[in-house]
């Protein structure tokens, strides 16, 4: 993906250089600091941008802040030499370490490219209007001889105050501000965290049990006025629902319906260790049906497989022992796309259907290979818009409200869904990038109050970028290391600060291993999958890598893959990770 990003760069910059500069919306000479902008070219789908930051001034500048609006569907793809960060359709270029100070008669520029053909509007220059002191050029006619008032910027809004929190959000509102005003932007320190036209605004996606001060400005045409003073609030905690899970749980998949070289292991064989037993797997009719089917492991694949009914009485038996037991819908072979709302309804009667027939506790969402991806202009991972997202989300929920609060609800993403999208949001800005990237990321947000257990497999990846940016490779502690961490902390999708993906709640995140050599690609001893842990609960032995989320006493645990291998390798990830995962705090 890094090299199909260079190229596309390099064909922007071919471009640039034939294009030539066309100046849109530079400034004329003023008094005081000025932002003039530049579209440096233009190849119809997308254009490059400049803004040049020039200090008209008789003292020096220390820093600067440019903003600016562009049109919906519009975007800014790739930008340098400052920092960007966006709340809906106001974007923010703030200045690097190295570029902020601008003695007096000096400049500086940074540059981006953009999306469609928009021009970017209602720009201030850190908070007043990128014109500065307005043109020193005489007029061409007598002024007449009473001028109108000159706009100016609003004045402060009233101090705002909290009207409601939930464990992930909080509301605002605030009194008007004098003046003429077009909106209203409210700020976390410098980020703004949303823009809107009336006097009351709802910042969600926020962390359960985390204190969060804000302000607002009033701006309009002129620019933007003086802040008001701050608020600070809480969210409120998020109760985990009651699972009947140990603290901290050893999870596996039971090869159900298939022996995979492994040999097949009756139900009633599995030893009590396991805290929950994922049936793999659950398969469509077809990618596109919606329509899943589940039966045991036929007896030619698997000499002494039990019948339905010892099956069904196996599982209840481990139901009794507190053990939870589930079907998993999708697996390698198992594409699963809710290209529609029949699909979807199809998808819930099915699931539902093979949850009733064996008495299930619940659904693990193993999608893998092409199940997911993102539309080309889906880019909100809180809202949403590719189908076979929206319908996966909705006949989740339907299931969950189907059977209630015990409903034990698990995913098994792989880091390329979810992970990469630290760095990567489906297609991209320039539509190249490939669509599954960070295609699990709305599924998850969506779902966070209902899932239970996310257990990222941490195998089978590439390298990934974790929250230090630096690369990790699978078959180390540090991989389980970074790749959770990211999980527990929260990081901005494909780099946006303000486009952040909410840490989960510490009981809701486990990490996934391969149980032996044979099992999966990323294999990694007992001694460094339990240093990862040691890492993640207690902050000891993390090696080079320093946790962003702190401790986390109530990680969940551990899976694997497979309960089966494990059996091969004679119970290796059961008898060293049980054990331990019952010695932590």
């Amino acid at each position: 993906m890094r090299r199909t990003r260079s190229i596309v760069m390099g064909v922007v910059a071919v471009l640039a250089a034939a294009g030539g500069a066309v100046a849109v919306a530079g400034s004329a000479a003023a008094a005081g600091p000025t932002a003039t902008f530049t579209k440096v070219s233009d190849w119809g789908s997308g254009w490059e941008g400049r803004y040049t930051v020039a200090n008209g001034g008789t003292s020096a500048m220390t820093s600067w802040t440019v903003a600016f609006d562009l049109p919906a569907g519009a975007n800014i793809n790739t930008f340098w030499d400052a920092d960007l960060t966006r709340s809906g359709q106001r974007f923010t270029f703030r200045n690097k370490s190295w570029n902020g100070s601008v003695a007096p008669g000096a400049s500086v520029s940074f540059g981006f490219n953009g999306s469609g053909t928009a021009t970017p509007a209602n720009c201030t220059l850190n908070g007043a209007s990128c014109g500065g002191g307005g043109p020193t050029t005489p007029p061409t006619s007598n002024p007449p001889t009473s001028n109108p008032p000159n706009p100016t910027v609003p004045g402060a809004p009233g101090t705002p105050g909290i009207t409601g929190t939930t464990s992930s959000s909080i509301s605002l509102s605030w009194a008007a501000a004098s003046g003429t005003v077009t909106g209203y932007r409210v700020y976390e320190g410098s980020t703004v965290r949303a823009t809107v036209t009336g006097t009351s605004a709802t910042i969600s996606g926020l962390g359960a049990s985390t204190t969060h001060t804000y302000t607002v400005g009033a701006y309009n045409s002129v620019g933007e006025g003086p802040r008001s003073a701050s608020v600070t609030g809480t969210t409120g905690t998020t109760t985990p629902p009651p699972t009947g899970l140990p603290k901290h749980a050893l999870i596996g998949y039971l090869h159900a319906s298939f022996a995979n070289g492994s040999g097949y292991l009756r139900m009633a064989d599995v030893p009590a260790d396991w805290d929950i037993i994922n049936l793999a797997f659950g398969e469509p009719t077809s990618v596109t049906s919606g329509d899943i089917r589940f039966q045991l492991c036929p007896a030619a694949e698997c000499p002494g497989v039990e019948t339905e009914a010892e099956f069904i009485a196996a599982i209840r038996a481990k139901q009794a022992a507190g053990k939870k037991v589930l079907i998993s819908i999708g697996g390698q072979n198992g594409q699963v796309q809710l290209t529609t709302t029949a699909a979807r309804d199809r998808f819930v009667s099915s699931v539902a259907a093979i949850i009733d027939r064996y008495g299930l506790d619940g659904l693990d969402i193993d999608f893998e290979g092409h199940s997911l991806s993102l539309n080309t202009g889906d880019t909100d991972f809180r809202n949403p818009t590719t189908p076979v997202i929206v319908n996966l989300i909705s006949a989740v929920r339907t299931l969950k409200q189907r059977y209630g609060s015990r409903f034990v609800l698990t995913m098994a993403p792989e880091t390329f869904f979810v992970q990469l999208g630290y760095q990567y949001y489906g297609s991209g800005p320039w539509g190249g990038q490939d669509p599954r990237a960070g295609s699990y990321l709305p599924v998850i947000h969506a779902l966070r109050d209902d899932i239970t257990v996310l257990h990222v497999q941490d195998y089978n990846s590439g390298p990934i970028m974790g929250l230090d940016n630096q690369y990790h490779n699978m078959g180390g502690a540090d991989f389980h290391i970074a790749m959770t961490d990211m999980l527990l902390a929260g990081f901005p999708v494909a780099g946006n600060t303000a486009n952040v993906f909410p840490a989960l709640r510490e009981d809701q995140v486990a990490f996934g291993a391969p149980s032996s050599v044979s099992a999966g690609n990323g294999y990694v001893g007992p001694a460094g999958v339990q240093q990862a842990v040691n890492c993640l609960v207690r902050g000891q032995n993390c090696g080079g890598y320093t946790p962003r989320s702190g401790t986390n006493p109530n990680f969940r645990g551990l899976m694997t893959w497979s309960i089966n291998w494990d059996r091969f390798y004679n119970w290796e990830f059961r008898l060293n990770h049980e054990p331990f995962l019952n010695s932590l705090p």
